[in-house]
């Protein structure tokens, strides 16, 4: 599976990069641009928070809300970036696998058109991950009220354990509910489904083959993981820098716009570098989840001959008909 997701990447790389290159680095830009006017916007306020010892509660709202924005723009942007980029990648793949050629405006059209349905299925798997961190949090957050109210540690430390114990007990379900659920987002482009429709189907085709998907798909998460740490890696050392990873030794006494520009540096090379990262990273895997949706259904529904009988008919299309017998 690996290695059939590697040729797929090398062979229709164009398309793939293509369309995840345009979408974050629109997202990017955006940011960027958002990012430079929250900077230019807060800076005379950043002058006088230092410049003051106890800075006043309504001073502080302006920089409160600038980043509020700009985070609530950078979710919403990659969010929809995401998924547009993860139905691609099985629009490529439903092609790839019958030897057409892919090209960036077919791929586009067909991913856009299934962006709602793939934005509402990763949100429906999104919620096994978030119930045993929510229960997690609840448990932290309930203890430290209790804590900081009545100041009972002793009272407060079971409701921090049984957080713990809820979330342990709730991981590997989660675990085990994600990876039934994982080919949903390429059902939602081969099959045309919808979130709830994809997800009975992921888990219907799945059945029996658990530990094969959850061992792959671990694989190519963990191997996406460790390409883009090392993608990441020269851009963090040109963030240690001097005057880069400590804007005070840039002079004496810095003034609020040097220390901005600084930081606006950092985020600058934080995006690129995340940029580089999720090119690969966004790709890789959902490729390998849906080698292996073709091949659980190969081998539960016989889709070999349909397969074959498809790729026979693409053949005359790209090459013309087959040279006539000698008589």
């Amino acid at each position: 599976m690996l290695t059939g997701a590697f040729t797929t990447l090398g062979r229709y790389w164009k398309p793939l990069i293509g369309v995840a290159l345009t979408l974050f680095g629109a997202a990017t830009l955006v940011m960027l641009g958002a990012g430079a006017v929250a900077l230019a916007v807060v800076a005379p306020q950043w002058d006088e928070l230092t410049a003051s010892d106890s800075p006043d509660a309504a001073e502080l709202v302006p920089l409160g809300v600038a980043f509020g924005v700009l985070m609530v723009l950078g979710v919403t942007l990659f969010l929809l970036a995401s998924a547009v980029v993860q139905a691609a990648v099985p629009a490529v793949l439903q092609e790839a696998v019958l030897g057409r050629p892919a090209r960036f405006g077919s791929v586009w059209r067909r991913a856009w058109s299934r962006v709602w349905a793939m934005i509402g299925t990763v949100f429906l798997l999104g919620l096994t991950a978030v119930v045993p961190m929510m229960l997690l949090m609840a448990a932290v957050a309930a203890t430290t009220v209790y804590f900081v109210t009545l100041g009972d540690a002793d009272s407060a430390l079971p409701l921090l354990w049984t957080g713990l114990l809820g979330t342990l007990l709730l991981g590997p379900l989660a675990v085990w509910i994600w990876v039934k659920l994982s080919l949903a987002p390429t059902v939602v482009v081969f099959e045309n489904q919808g979130p709830f429709a994809a997800i009975r189907r992921s888990a219907q085709l799945v059945r029996g083959s658990w530990w094969r998907v959850f061992g792959i798909g671990l694989l190519a998460v963990g191997l996406a993981s460790m390409v883009g740490y090392m993608i990441q890696m020269p851009f963090q050392a040109l963030g240690m820098l001097p005057g880069m990873a400590d804007p005070s030794g840039l002079e004496s006494d810095p003034s609020g716009a040097e220390i901005l520009a600084v930081l606006g540096g950092l985020m600058v090379l934080s995006m690129i570098s995340g940029l580089v990262s999720q090119l690969f990273s966004s790709i890789f895997p959902p490729l390998v989840t849906g080698l292996l949706y073709v091949d659980l259904r190969m081998r539960t529904e016989n889709l070999a001959p349909v397969l074959a009988e498809a790729a026979a008919q693409t053949l005359p299309e790209q090459y013309g008909p087959p040279p006539a017998a000698p008589v």
